[in-house]
């Protein structure tokens, strides 16, 4: 990064970090309503140590660091919450594994990739942010909605901060995984109607966003193999399937 664009890096993690820990300081009672989730799933249990989940990776990147791409994952999980750092459970190792896997991206998941989420709250699954809506009252509920807003506002920050001087053709990706709850009424409908304002005012901005499956359970290798066409890069049948799900989440009312 060049000098500004390093200076205006540092400043929106700032405002990320300072935003996580407002939101964590307003909810006093969060990690007791996440532990209550916790201990009332099946499986093993586990103490909620981090109930907003800054991610700490943003830290390690220095000013000579090379950014290629913007991932936006759902809400941290177990993993995420323990390390404060995001997808670093069974969903990042699929992740990271694709990208060792096509080299020709030129890619390397822990280097060149920024991570965030669609919200930094944690539960033990996503479809948990509903049960926590209900036992943590309105204030956790407008909680769940208000950071869905700020992250999407941040994703776009970000974007810009980080391709402010490059030519369009030059610019960072988004790729967001994960789409099924972004529809109307889903988990984070308050996100995509936040993106979509953004998309209108910066038509340049949609053009990089990219939606594909999961990392979860191979959900999004499974889709990859299924749609691409004889002939294709995995670049091309990427940016192709990207553009295809992009188009359902914010053009088509999905």
């Amino acid at each position: 990064m060049d000098k500004e664009t390093w200076a205006a890096f540092q400043k929106t993690v700032k405002r990320y970090r300072s935003f996580i820990n407002k939101t964590e300081a307003l909810l006093p009672g969060l990690s007791k309503h996440i532990q209550h989730l916790v201990n009332s799933r099946e499986g093993p249990s586990y103490t909620v140590v981090t109930p907003v989940v800054y991610n700490e990776a943003l830290d390690d990147i220095g000013a000579e660091g090379e950014i290629k791409m913007l991932l936006v994952g759902d809400n941290p999980g177990r993993r995420e919450q323990e390390t404060r750092r995001y997808l670093v459970g069974p969903s990042g190792k699929i992740a990271e594994k694709f990208f060792r896997d096509n080299p020709e991206l030129g890619i390397d998941f822990r280097k060149n990739v920024l991570i965030l989420n669609k919200t930094p709250i944690h539960t033990p699954r996503t479809a948990d942010l509903k049960s926590l809506n209900t036992i943590g009252g309105k204030q956790v509920e407008e909680a769940v909605l208000s950071t869905q807003q700020v992250m999407a506002k941040l994703l776009y920050e970000f974007w810009l901060t980080l391709n402010t001087h490059k030519k369009s053709r030059e610019c960072c990706e988004i790729w967001i995984i994960g789409y099924s709850e972004m529809k109307k009424n889903g988990i984070f409908e308050a996100y995509t109607e936040t993106l979509k304002d953004l998309c209108k005012s910066n038509p340049t901005f949609k053009e990089h966003i990219n939606f594909f499956r999961h990392f979860s359970m191979n959900q999004f290798t499974i889709d990859l193999k299924k749609r691409a066409e004889s002939g294709e890069s995995v670049s091309e049948s990427l940016g192709r399937i990207g553009k295809m799900y992009r188009e359902r989440v914010l053009d088509t009312g999905y």
